[in-house]
């Protein structure tokens, strides 16, 4: 999966990087696992924007994914490893023993005619979905659930991968991505493996217009706006803003901590993310 890039025909190209697509091996998706996906444009059901910048996009379809991998002791076969335009990571397509087809997401070295399956006395390898409890000390997992029988909810994107610490109880200590441990109830199931497309951090836009076929409309600074419109708008000639940065409504947006105190999620967090 390395990073492609092109010859200096314009100033964009210059810079423009993209994935080879080298791991994929089929262009369409499944039929019986697409979706139509309606654009919001970041507007809420009355019509007024509730998330602002977005809009424009290319049309897309939804793949279904099963993030559940509720089909216990039936073995499936990787039928395909596809794109997907709704997420980072590859998606992969599995055949199931009785006759059913599932996509889940692709971690890294799973390949065509592998066989996977989800069982607690499956061993360890990669594309099984385990539960915590029967997962050996120090294994790479992704696709975490946090309720059991939820479907996993955690570690999802490309190049993601969660460590499994230690067991105490019954919880599990489950580093993630973020060096942030959490206790995770060892009945949650996760999948083996760590994610893969790992080149996908290192893409280069290239192009405004780029931004645009995913969506993102432009983003104006604050210093750049009138009084009426940002509390850092206006002021002769350019201004710096006057004050620490901000949102258009105030909250400061630069070391902010915008967590409410007394979340109950907060009894499972063991190591904050970003302390040493």
């Amino acid at each position: 999966m390395p990073v492609k890039s092109y010859k200096p025909t314009s100033p964009s190209m210059r810079s423009t990087t993209t994935s080879t697509f080298e791991e994929l091996t089929r262009d369409k998706p499944e039929k019986s696992l697409v979706r139509g996906l309606k654009s919001t444009g970041g507007r809420n059901n009355n019509g007024r924007v509730t998330v602002r910048r977005r809009g424009g996009g290319h049309k897309r379809k939804y793949r279904v994914i099963d993030f559940k991998r509720n089909k216990v002791n039936i073995e499936a076969k990787v039928a395909a490893i596809e794109y997907d335009p709704n997420r980072s990571a590859r998606i992969a397509l599995l055949h199931y023993l009785d006759g059913e087809k599932r996509y889940i997401l692709a971690p890294l070295g799973l390949n065509i005619n592998d066989r996977v399956v989800t069982s607690e006395e499956a061993e360890a390898a990669v594309g099984n979905c385990i539960s915590l409890g029967n997962l050996p000390l120090g294994t790479e997992i992704h696709n975490i659930e946090l309720q059991p029988g939820k479907g996993g909810q955690i570690v999802r994107s490309a190049g993601g991968s969660a460590q499994l610490m230690a067991k105490e109880g019954d919880f599990a200590h489950v580093r993630l991505p973020s060096k942030e441990v959490r206790l995770i109830r060892l009945v949650c199931r996760a999948t083996v493996g760590q994610i893969g497309n790992l080149d996908h951090e290192n893409r280069s836009t290239g192009k405004a217009g780029r931004k645009r076929w995913l969506g993102r409309r432009p983003r104006v600074r604050g210093v750049a706006m009138n009084p009426v419109d940002h509390p850092m708008g206006g002021g002769e000639g350019k201004s710096s803003g006057g004050r620490h940065p901000c949102s258009p409504w105030g909250q400061p947006s630069k070391g902010f901590r915008t967590r409410k105190k007394g979340k109950q999620s907060d009894r499972y967090i063991i190591k904050r993310r970003g302390r040493k």
